[in-house]
């Protein structure tokens, strides 16, 4: 269940992120890929996750006035802490 939780949070600072006009350099807005809508006003959105993490492998992430941490560990996995 808490990981459904942390799922549904990453896609939707991803979606945020990628709403946001202007924050995507040409080349990182090239990753995105719109795909099937899930409504008539939403669609599906794919971010590779190394243009979203950077070399470092970790974004910090302001959402509603709060910081997190998303980053990859070692085996590849994603975590959000806050």
């Amino acid at each position: 269940m808490k990981q459904d939780l942390i799922f549904m949070i990453i896609i939707r600072i991803i979606i945020f992120v990628t709403d946001v006009p202007g924050m995507l350099n040409t080349t990182a807005a090239q990753h995105i890929k719109d795909t099937t809508p899930l409504s008539p006003s939403h669609a599906k959105r794919l971010i590779n996750s190394k243009m979203l993490l950077g070399e470092e492998g970790w974004v910090l992430i302001e959402h509603k006035g709060q910081h997190y941490l998303l980053r990859q560990t070692q085996s590849g996995k994603l975590i959000l802490t806050k």
